[in-house]
């Protein structure tokens, strides 16, 4: 009798066997492979949110900006040449935390509204980070992509000293959006319209070497790892203060005026 209880006791004592710890790690596999895309998804899905929830944030600082200056955007200078312009780099501060002004060279579009900014991270957007990772490397050998986080959104140069009352169709006015480049002011080179049918969008970044920056506008919810066709999306703040989601698109269905209503370029 006690031999036989002994036999129980090592009996149920023993351990997993080898099949069946594949088994199991077989369906710890399965599971994951279903839970991955779909907590991706999540991901994308609150960066987009979170995107979204700061462009609303910087319409606000931009329309307590202009009720104080008579309805008019702020002067983000532009130079002659437009290469050299100002506004239209990513600094926020100097080395001893200053905040940059506006007609400073290397200055981000949002120092012309910094009175109005109580935290400069509603101007960054998470799915921007390695975009940010990206102009590292091609403008500042070993600086700290960090500056760049909340310099995210690129201002519409066209409405520069803009006085936004004269404009109806504020609902139809894009006044910044998910971009790499922090102001668009170069027509196809830089906004999402093109230069009539059979055309492409974007054409600053399909020539030159800098095709890689494409992915940092359509950042949200990619779906291809093809260079100019990544299935993403982009937010759009526009004159009316909504936000919007604009697909990946070659600019057949948007008109210049979304960027130019005025028609004055």
């Amino acid at each position: 009798m006690r031999n036989y209880a002994a036999r129980q006791i090592r009996n149920t004592a023993r351990g997993f066997t080898l099949i069946e710890l594949l088994v199991v790690i077989a369906i710890i596999a399965i599971l994951m492979a279903i839970l991955m895309p779909t907590l991706r998804r999540a991901k994308e899905q609150a960066q987009e949110i979170s995107c979204r929830s700061n462009l609303k944030q910087v319409g606000l600082i931009i329309y307590l900006y202009l009720q104080d200056n008579d309805f008019t955007m702020a002067n983000c200078h532009q130079y002659t040449p437009h290469s050299d312009s100002k506004c239209n780099e990513y600094y926020w501060r100097h080395s001893d935390g200053t905040f940059y002004s506006h007609d400073e060279d290397d200055s981000y579009w949002g120092v012309a509204y910094r009175d109005y900014v109580k935290n400069t991270k509603v101007f960054g957007c998470p799915s921007f980070k390695s975009a940010a990772e990206l102009l590292i490397s091609t403008k500042l050998y070993g600086y700290d992509p960090k500056v760049f986080y909340d310099s995210a959104f690129a201002l519409n140069g066209w409405l520069d000293r803009e006085k936004t009352t004269s404009i109806r169709t504020s609902s139809e006015v894009i006044v910044c959006q998910d971009h790499i480049e922090p102001r668009i002011e170069n027509g196809v080179s830089d906004m999402l319209f093109n230069s009539g049918p059979g055309t492409m969008n974007l054409t600053h970044y399909r020539t030159g070497g800098r095709q890689d920056w494409y992915r940092g506008i359509f950042r949200h919810n990619m779906r291809s790892s093809d260079e100019f066709r990544t299935g993403g999306t982009l937010n759009a703040l526009w004159l009316d203060y909504h936000v919007s989601i604009i697909k990946e698109t070659t600019g057949d269905d948007v008109p210049k005026r979304y960027y130019d209503p005025l028609g004055k370029n």
